[in-house]
């Protein structure tokens, strides 16, 4: 089994003591490097520098880890010890540079990037698809007006005539089989803008948000009076203390709440919300119905959602987010680097919609 390499050079003291559990963790499976990081269709590279701290890894990485180590030994890892690495990810994530913050977002990027091509590859399958309908309705309907002049000509002969009938029939239900599969694409085609419309804006966010993450002074900027109020929903009180220690920096006012019920109680008495910030799971009622009444109410249906999860940002889990009404995604443990950026860049949306329509 190959050696791992030293520990980073200076690293803080959080991303020492996270890649120390790790290596810990990652030598009871008695395999090298490389041939684990081929087992799980990683980069060698990058899963070597998750263990000697030097890049701080995705959680799904650590949860792999206890889950190939519980299939080599044969027993679980305990409670205590899942909870001890997750606050020690915790740790060395809030400590650990900007730099995190943006590849969680430029990820995030490249994802809605994906989504915009694919929906404009489908948009222009589904027009030729159209066009080829239309011109086949338009030839239909040349041959049903000349059918229909022959039928008035040959009126007299009854033999002649119930022939060219039932031909006109058959011409006539291809004819509105035709159009109703045109309206069926219509329908597609106008989904698929819609979705690559959704797509370019998510974009054009992220995009403001690495800016912001970049340029590191922008999130401390002074805030016209009066500010914005950021909602923030978890049923963990110790989530809710940490994204408090995260935000307050930005001055704005925070409400927290503890349930998808009191988060509807305090949009009915606060005002003027820049974002809100949800759990995906929580008990009663799921971040994704909580959101969904929300977006029926005309007071609170422009305020953004972002959806806080730890089941990990996969499409199925964000495209229903989507489809609720929420605007963005941060996976569990959140980075506070794209936390406050998402927050500074929508309270930046929220300010320049509030000049633009005063009162």
């Amino acid at each position: 089994m190959g050696e791992l390499r030293p520990l980073g050079q200076d690293l803080t003291r959080e991303s020492r003591a996270l890649a120390e559990a790790l290596r810990e963790l990652f030598q009871g499976l008695e395999v090298s490097v490389r041939r684990y990081a081929a087992r799980r269709q990683r980069d060698p590279g990058t899963f070597s520098r998750y263990l000697n701290g030097t890049r701080l890894p995705p959680w799904v990485v650590i949860m792999d880890l206890f889950t190939d180590l519980a299939e080599h030994r044969g027993t679980t890892a305990t409670a205590a010890t899942i909870d001890l690495l997750r606050d020690l990810h915790g740790s060395a994530v809030a400590a650990g540079p900007p730099k995190h913050a943006a590849e969680i977002i430029e990820q995030q990027l490249a994802d809605a990037d994906r989504d915009s091509r694919r929906s404009s590859v489908r948009g222009d399958v589904i027009e030729d698809a159209l066009l080829d309908r239309v011109t086949r309705i338009a030839d239909l309907e040349v041959r049903l007006n000349h059918m229909e002049a022959t039928l008035v000509a040959e009126r007299e002969r009854a033999g002649r005539l119930l022939s060219a009938h039932s031909h006109a029939s058959q011409l006539l239900e291809e004819r509105d089989a035709l159009r109703q599969e045109v309206a069926r694409l219509e329908s597609q085609l106008q989904a698929a803008q819609e979705q690559r419309a959704a797509a370019d804006a998510r974009c054009d966010l992220l995009e403001r948000q690495l800016e912001a993450v970049e340029r590191p002074a922008a999130l401390a900027q002074a805030l016209p009076e009066p500010l914005p109020k950021v909602l923030v929903v978890d049923d963990q009180p110790d989530n809710l203390m940490a994204m408090t220690a995260v935000l307050e920096t930005l001055d704005q006012e925070l409400v927290t709440v503890t349930s998808g019920r009191e988060a509807l109680k305090a949009l009915l008495h606060h005002d003027d919300f820049a974002v809100i910030i949800m759990d995906v799971q929580m008990p009663e009622m799921d971040g994704y119905e909580t959101a969904a009444h929300i977006k029926r109410r005309p007071r609170n249906r422009d305020v953004p959602i972002i959806f806080l999860t730890a089941m990990g940002i996969d499409p199925e889990h964000t495209a229903r987010g989507y489809a609720a009404g929420a605007v963005d995604y941060i996976s569990k443990p959140f980075d506070p680097w794209a936390l406050r950026a998402k927050v500074a860049v929508f309270t930046e949306i929220h300010l320049e919609r509030r000049v633009g329509h005063p009162g």
